[in-house]
């Protein structure tokens, strides 16, 4: 079963980074964009295999992310 969860990229000075706002304390860095989305991809699996392993209930997706686009010009 394959189940999608929300992820946010933020880019740093140097890096990017990565999270998934309905697992805490996922999160990775990587040096490029696709690097770091094959990062978060491994960390979302791991992620999940540890609360298994654990016995931790694995929570459902709930957040989603999107765009809202705004004028920025005074």
């Amino acid at each position: 079963m394959n189940t999608k969860y929300a992820v946010i990229f933020e880019r740093a000075e140097n890096n990017w980074a990565a999270y998934v706002p309905d697992l805490p304390g996922c999160i990775t860095t990587g040096r490029t964009l696709e690097e770091t989305k094959a990062n978060i991809h491994e960390a979302i699996r791991g992620h999940l295999a540890t609360m298994r392993e654990y016995g931790d209930p694995v929570p459902e997706p709930i957040s989603l992310a999107g765009e809202v686009e705004v004028t920025t010009a005074a």
